[in-house]
């Protein structure tokens, strides 16, 4: 079974950076879409960017121009590079195949965009 261990988040002023780490159990990995989700208080989870094995990759209107997905199958880790980071970016990340949800969430990991 796959495990996700989502790294990386903190407590970052508007304008900000933050690199989040995804780190998969196992090698499956390398062979699924793989796509960064958020939850913010009070909200559903939403898809924040994806990337399939070929590494084409899709962004939420929301973020487009500002964070960047990647991944290293070697490591079996998926990346998400968030810059100009905004309030309304505050919330937990996690990791998960794209399009379906098809491992265990982990603990996720937390934004918080505040100055």
């Amino acid at each position: 079974q796959v495990r996700l261990a989502e790294s990386g988040g903190g407590l970052v002023q508007p304008g900000g950076s933050l690199r989040l780490s995804c780190a998969a159990s196992g090698t499956a990995f390398r062979y699924r879409s793989m796509g960064w989700y958020r939850q913010a208080p009070g909200k559903q989870r939403e898809l924040v960017a994806a990337i399939t094995t070929g590494t084409a990759t899709t962004y939420a209107d929301s973020v487009q121009g500002r964070f960047t997905i990647s991944r290293d199958n070697a490591k079996n880790t998926v990346y998400l590079q968030m810059n100009s980071l905004k309030p309304e970016d505050t919330a937990v990340y996690f990791c998960n195949t794209w399009v379906t949800h098809d491992y265990a969430w982990g603990q996720g990991t937390q934004v918080t965009v505040s100055s």
